[in-house]
């Protein structure tokens, strides 16, 4: 394993923040069962605390532990054909599993699988989901390369990995609670509803 990987992982376990490339862009995270890091990773970016963030999962049997349910055709029609990649669904919460500021103070959440080795090899060895907004300062650009990223926040975090955003645009994201289903982003993956 990369030794920039590992070390991701080691100060992700501690409770540490983390930039990392992912399919769509750069983004900065932490683990989703520690509320310090959270506090810390929400403070950093200058995100308000009412804005949910999405969370990146290691594939379907890790974000089951996340939300209430899946139903049937949200797996058949959006997670079987589009995961991993750049399709963000929205799902009702475990409110026991999901701490408050990743929900928005709300009762959903944003899961998406990402189609990256170094993330995806990340977040398996960690364990559990890792936050995924982008790597700016709220209401910045949202990076898509490395020279692109903020030496402000760099200094912020405890550790950058370096690597290539295959898509250069943000995650497509969909709404699953509601019926019919809505997008509220159309980003990297065009999704006919």
């Amino acid at each position: 394993m990369d030794k920039n990987i590992s070390k991701a992982i080691d100060i992700l376990k501690k409770g540490g923040i983390v930039i990392f490339p992912t399919d769509t862009a750069f983004g900065i995270g932490c683990r989703i069962d520690n509320e310090n890091a959270i506090k810390k990773l929400f403070k950093i970016r200058k995100r308000p605390g009412f804005m949910a963030t999405p969370v990146l999962v290691g594939g379907l049997e890790m974000a089951k532990d996340y939300v209430l349910e899946i139903p049937k055709d949200v797996k058949e029609k959006l997670i079987d054909k589009f995961w991993p990649g750049a399709l963000t669904i929205v799902l009702q919460s475990r409110i026991d599993m999901v701490p408050r500021l990743v929900r928005g103070h709300g009762t959903t959440i944003g899961v998406r699988m990402p189609n990256n080795r170094i993330i995806l090899e990340i977040i398996k060895n960690v364990g559990v989901p890792i936050l995924g907004p982008s790597a700016n300062f709220h209401g910045e650009n949202t990076p898509y390369q490395l020279k692109e990223l903020n030496s402000k926040l760099i200094k912020l975090v405890d550790c950058v990995v370096s690597g290539e955003c295959e898509l250069k645009k943000p995650s497509t994201v969909i709404d699953c609670t509601k019926i019919p289903w809505e997008i509220l982003r159309q980003g990297a993956l065009k999704v006919k509803i």
